[in-house]
């Protein structure tokens, strides 16, 4: 339980409901292969737990971002491994293309269905498991969201934070997260069409008011309306 009150606290500290903008800064971690899936990794400097794994799973727009990059490198600062696997398969939404109004998602999305996006995470995190890793949590942005749900539905993950999830169904899935032993923390916002109010008071009504023991809270963030990047969306 000690790995997933740090992470909620983390999270609660930061601020990951920005306008979409793409941050600037020099990447400290690297790129590796595990499994077969090129992921990017963010290492401690400093002495951390070698059998637990923070699995950033980024939005659309993948670990090629630097926000991600820059956001992972901030959690392993605060003494935790992270590891943004590319479960995208190398094909994530070009930016420019996506702000420009000349993406098609509904067509990209043909092809980044569960189906190809699921397998490249179940291979990395059965390679983590050889190299000694016994305990996992998640950070979801938009897309990853969905993402963190599926895996604590499935006994993956021991402590998830989700950022504007996506993709969710509500109540079901809500009613089902219930049903886990996995504490969740949900950053929402005033304008997210794919986690609008009614969803966000649903998850209250379900998780909240000391009903789901093993911990949930729900930051809200006024004004704030969701991006379209992880971490500075």
């Amino acid at each position: 339980m000690g790995l997933a009150v740090t992470i909620i606290w983390w999270a609660l500290t930061s601020t990951p409901l920005l306008p979409g903008v793409t941050h600037e800064g020099t990447a400290e971690g690297k790129w590796e292969k595990i499994g077969g899936v090129n992921s990017y990794v963010a290492t401690p400097t400093m002495d951390y737990p070698k059998d637990k794994v923070l699995l950033f799973l980024s939005d659309i727009f993948g670990p090629q971002l630097i926000n991600a990059q820059l956001l992972a490198d901030d959690y392993a600062r605060n003494g935790f491994k992270t590891v943004i696997p590319d479960y995208l398969n190398g094909d994530p939404i070009p930016v420019e293309a996506m702000e420009a109004g000349k993406f098609d998602i509904g067509k990209w999305f043909v092809n980044h269905g569960p189906e190809q996006t699921r397998p490249p995470l179940d291979k990395v995190i059965a390679a983590l498991k050889t190299q000694g890793v016994t305990t996992f949590a998640a950070a979801g942005y938009c897309l990853g969201g969905r993402y963190a749900f599926d895996l604590a539905f499935d006994g993956v993950i021991t402590a998830a934070v989700v950022c504007h999830p996506s993709l969710l169904q509500v109540p079901e899935d809500l009613e089902k997260w219930a049903k886990t032993k996995v504490p969740l923390l949900i950053n929402s916002c005033t304008t997210d069409p794919q986690f609008p109010a009614e969803s966000q008071t649903k998850a209250d009504e379900i998780l909240g008011g000391g009903k789901f023991a093993p911990g949930y809270k729900r930051e809200f963030w006024e004004g704030a309306h969701t991006g379209s990047r992880s971490a500075g969306i």
